[in-house]
């Protein structure tokens, strides 16, 4: 072989890599943006940016241009698939403000029925129960008798969309709650519709603060939590911050 080929053969090499590297970062920072971005509230706390109900085939995308752009074969792209199981670990730790304070929390990664999503859950103060048709996720322990349940019902709807089934469960849950607020669209912590109202003024009195979601096809989540007027501090902030990390899995 010339000098001259050598010299081109090397070239497409060089070239190769550095398009692959770029189409990795450029994946890999997409993912991380569209998945983790945070930033700082003047507090100091962390607070996640204005997210998108994030279904997951953008995992099969993302597969498929690392395929695409390197063989699974080199350690450049397996150590880059690991990056991406890695992104739900089993366990993690995490910071939450509670009642004013900061404090770390060790959640674990859960499944929904038939595996439909996942969700970190603080399984030291709550356990996940599945059902027949949705998912239900209480105290570990039972609270006193003189407080309601506390509760996070999740639950699909495969052939609704959420405009219209936000107003159907609007009128159900009116029926409970006649002073339930009026329908307001929210991107944290999903992106959807909320549903909010409280039964009474005591510190025993029950709240149900429900979303309305996309389940990414024809259809919808209803995320209903219950607790009572006295733990929105308490239950209400761990709760929303179990739903940040609500994922729709495909």
């Amino acid at each position: 072989m010339s000098n001259f080929d050598e010299k081109a053969k090397a070239d497409i090499k060089t070239r190769t890599d550095k398009d692959t590297e770029g189409l990795k970062n450029e994946i890999w920072n997409t993912l991380e943006q569209e998945l983790f971005t945070e930033n700082q509230t003047p507090r100091g706390e962390v607070k996640k940016m204005k997210r998108k109900n994030r279904v997951m085939p953008i995992l099969v995308t993302v597969a498929a241009g690392v395929l695409i752009a390197f063989s699974l074969q080199t350690d450049t792209g397996t150590a880059f698939m690991k990056n991406i199981k890695e992104m739900f670990v089993p366990e993690k730790e995490v910071t939450q403000n509670i009642e004013g304070h900061d404090e770390k929390t060790n959640v674990q990664l859960n499944e929904g029925k038939d595996s439909e999503y996942v969700i970190y859950v603080d399984e030291t103060r709550y356990k996940m129960m599945k059902g027949d048709d949705s998912d239900l996720i209480t105290t570990k322990e039972p609270l006193p008798e003189q407080y309601p349940d506390v509760t996070m019902q999740i639950k699909q709807v495969s052939d609704v969309i959420p405009e219209v089934l936000v107003k159907e469960y609007e009128a159900e849950l009116k029926k409970e709650f006649p002073e339930l607020k009026a329908i307001e669209e929210v991107t944290e912590p999903v992106e959807g519709f909320l549903l909010h109202g409280i039964n009474g003024n005591e510190a025993n009195s029950v709240v149900v603060h429900a979303y309305v979601v996309s389940n990414g096809k024809e259809g919808s989540f209803v995320i209903t939590e219950h607790y009572f007027l006295e733990a929105a501090e308490g239950h209400g902030a761990r709760f929303h911050r179990m739903l940040e990390s609500f994922e729709i899995v495909e």
